[in-house]
């Protein structure tokens, strides 16, 4: 019977005599008969549904599970290619561990933006006929049907291959793997401390930034500043007559987020101030700040953007029990969401138009993620060269949110991680996990919001032992002007505000003072553009001492030849001592410390070493390697 109207059609079986229904059955298809299984395809976040990070001249090292049933010999390749183009290149996977099935492969990211990768495997009948071939004529067998059998199969037939999901990368320049940051507010660079600097004066202090070594320099907001609820001196809720305000309380009748506080001078002047820091080899990074000062013109053009108040006011930022009364948040969820994200998306294009590729985030942990994902994307649609730091103190899982999301790089805890255990949990975190595929830290000693009581309380020597933590421990790190000055006082015991905050007022200083180490930063920012083992976070490794106050470690470059090691004295008060273990295959050999070019004779195994603070507080040390 054949079914009939949908119903089923009853069949006798020949063997069983028994009657069984039939319905209407999917053939096999190709993918059916594909015998091999791709598993565990990495390097991959969250099974693929975001990108993992590479920037120029990086690797990519993909590793996955191939088998199938039976004993046939298989073949596979790993395909690769950047967006732009059409056809994939292929480099051979090996296997790295016969008894899992892991295989390998890599290749380079040799342009910015998107690259493609899968894997595609294979049963190899060729080599497979040719294996057993040689394995019957050592058993003396007869072979003839072999060979002819042999002459017809296809040497690469992928004709029932499996292909891998594809997996995306993101590609960024060079300067998102390395840098050195420097954070400087202009208003603060004129001869009078009761107005603001400018631009052209501010263009003077660019020659000592760029002698020290730095490649970025970041400025705070350049906008004009609210008058309504202007905050004073030390945060005070009421400014006096001449305070400037906040510059994160952006825009005033002169304008928002694409002007320039008038105090600064003019866009023209940015523009002048800009050149001069490329000219010198500084790149300007600007702030983002997504909120609004209650004098912001969109307050009253567009008042949809903003939350209100039950009572129909603005509600103003608070973080109980703080308030910020000059701050206005916006409603990135509000019912007008799509004109206030693309009036934002809109300034950032301008200031890209101006010249700007980097940008650091202020709190984007307080705007959607999905927000951030939209945006970044846009941006990178034209513009894959910009990059985005991301300013969130936070919880772990939101920080590396932002980061999948498409952050260039992260602030990170390293400002709260003083002893020597916490440093080794914290990077091994970093650097050993899967965090690494996306989670770029940038490691700021110290912000004008954040200043550590290990700073407060430790003097010269305290920051020279988180100088060379940040500049070794992380290919990008950063400085808040004033370290150099050793500027460690508080606005009050227990607090990590500073005392006579930048962010409120005016500050002179004077850098020629006895207490700078600007001399130890620019020989420590000089040895990071000599010696390629401190321009990546990949080959980070710490080692054993018998003193827990010291703290050692290596990086080592990518090709092997360059290694420096680290070794510093966590305690800026007390003289410490002991012993390294140091990863050279010699009994005998010279290492060299690259702050003051001094060579030591050590030998296989431990060796000793001495911290006496206001002396010495580390070593950079060069170590030789088989290849130097």
């Amino acid at each position: 019977m054949k079914a009939v109207g949908g119903k089923r059609s009853v069949v006798g079986s020949e063997q069983t005599g028994r009657r069984r229904p039939t319905v209407d059955r999917r053939l096999p298809t190709a993918r059916d008969c594909r015998r091999v299984v791709i598993e565990q395809l990495g390097p991959e976040i969250d099974g693929g549904r975001f990108p993992i990070k590479r920037s120029v001249g990086e690797q990519v090292d993909v590793r996955a599970s191939i088998f199938a049933d039976g004993h046939d010999v298989l073949a596979a390749v790993l395909q690769h290619r950047h967006v732009s183009r059409q056809a994939w290149t292929e480099t051979p996977m090996h296997i790295i561990d016969e008894g899992l099935d892991r295989w390998a492969s890599s290749f380079a990211c040799q342009e910015i933006g998107w690259y493609e990768f899968r894997v595609v495997a294979w049963v190899d009948r060729f080599v497979t006929w040719r294996r057993d071939l040689e394995k019957k004529e050592g058993a003396g067998q007869d072979v003839s049907l072999d060979l002819i059998e042999g002459s017809t199969l296809p040497v690469d037939d992928r004709s029932r291959a499996t292909e891998s999901a594809v997996r995306r990368v993101w590609v960024d320049r060079r300067r998102a793997a390395f840098g050195a940051w420097y954070e400087m507010f202009p208003r603060s660079a004129g001869p009078d401390a009761a107005r603001s600097g400018t631009f052209a004066e501010a263009a003077a202090e660019l020659p000592r930034i760029a002698d020290m070594g730095f490649d970025v320099l970041y400025l705070p907001p350049i906008h004009p500043i609210g008058t309504r609820f202007r905050k004073g001196r030390n945060n005070a809720i009421a400014a006096a007559k001449g305070d400037p305000g906040s510059p994160w309380a952006i825009g005033s009748a002169a304008g928002g987020h694409i002007d320039v506080e008038p105090g600064l001078g003019t866009l023209d002047d940015f523009d002048a101030f800009r050149a001069e820091a490329e000219r010198l080899g500084l790149e300007i990074a600007l702030d983002l700040a997504w909120q609004a000062s209650p004098d912001h013109p969109w307050v009253t053009s567009h008042p949809e953007w903003f939350r209100h108040r039950a009572d129909g006011s603005i509600k103003y930022a608070e973080n109980p029990p703080k308030k910020y009364q000059d701050i206005y948040p916006f409603d990135f969820d509000g019912d007008a969401r799509q004109a206030l994200w693309l009036a934002l998306l809109d300034v950032t294009l301008f200031w890209i138009e101006r010249g700007v590729r980097i940008f650091r985030v202020d709190n984007p942990h307080t705007k959607p993620f999905g927000f951030w994902e939209w945006f970044i994307e846009e941006i990178h649609r034209d513009f894959p060269d910009v990059i985005f730091l991301s300013e969130a103190f936070t919880r772990p899982p939101v920080m590396r949110y932002l980061a999948k999301a498409g952050f260039t790089q992260s602030y990170t805890y390293f400002t709260w991680r003083n002893t020597k255990s916490e440093l080794l949990d914290y990077f091994g975190e970093l650097t050993a996990t899967k965090a690494a595929e996306y989670f770029r830290a940038n490691l700021f000693a110290n912000t004008p919001d954040i200043l550590h009581a290990y700073l407060q309380r430790g003097g010269r020597p305290a920051f020279e032992a988180r100088l060379l933590l940040a500049a070794a421990l992380g290919a990008n790190y950063g400085i808040y002007s004033g370290f150099e000055l050793c500027e460690g006082k508080a606005v009050r015991d227990g607090s990590e505000e500073y005392a006579d905050s930048e962010k409120y007022q005016f500050r002179k200083r004077r850098w020629g003072a006895p207490s700078s180490i600007a001399e130890l930063i620019t020989r420590v920012n000089a040895i990071r553009h000599e010696h390629a083992a401190l321009q990546t976070d990949r080959a980070l490794a710490f080692h054993p001492t018998d003193n827990d106050q010291i703290i050692a470690f290596t990086k080592t470059s990518v090709d092997g030849r360059d290694c420096v090691m680290t070794v510093v004295n966590l305690d800026p008060v007390h003289m410490q001592h002991g012993h390294v273990e140091v990863p050279v295959d010699a009994e005998s050999y010279r290492v060299r410390d690259l702050l003051d070019d001094t060579d030591y004779t050590w030998h296989r195994g431990w060796n000793y070493v001495r911290f006496d603070p206001g002396v010495r507080q580390g070593h950079l040390l060069w170590l030789p390697t088989p290849h130097n």
